[in-house]
């Protein structure tokens, strides 16, 4: 006999705010049950001296220090403007005047 009814997947679905149509509901069906066999295959595995986890593989993030680099691009880059009015860079209007 399976553990999961049409009934419990309707109910899930209604909890999850899911229309889930009647042969959705039949597939769906037959396709927890493996979940929750392989599911209870985990609960069979012995953690008493496993730490918890987020991740299998512990991610490590390498960082440099910060720091700032003096640099003389600045009137490279004005210049490279099509209008250029002291140090900042001439752009049509795009308001109109009220």
């Amino acid at each position: 006999m399976s553990r999961i009814s049409a009934d419990d997947v309707r109910k899930v679905a209604k909890l999850a705010r899911l229309d889930l149509a009647d042969d959705k509901i039949a597939t769906y069906t037959k396709q927890l049950e493996p979940i929750l066999d392989y599911v209870s295959q985990l609960e069979a595995v012995d953690t008493t001296d496993v730490p918890p986890t987020t991740r299998a593989v512990e991610v490590v993030n390498v960082t440099r220090e910060d720091g700032v680099t003096p640099t003389n691009v600045r009137e490279d880059i004005l210049n490279q403007a099509p209008q250029r009015e002291q140090d900042f860079y001439r752009v049509p209007k795009i308001l109109a005047d009220k």
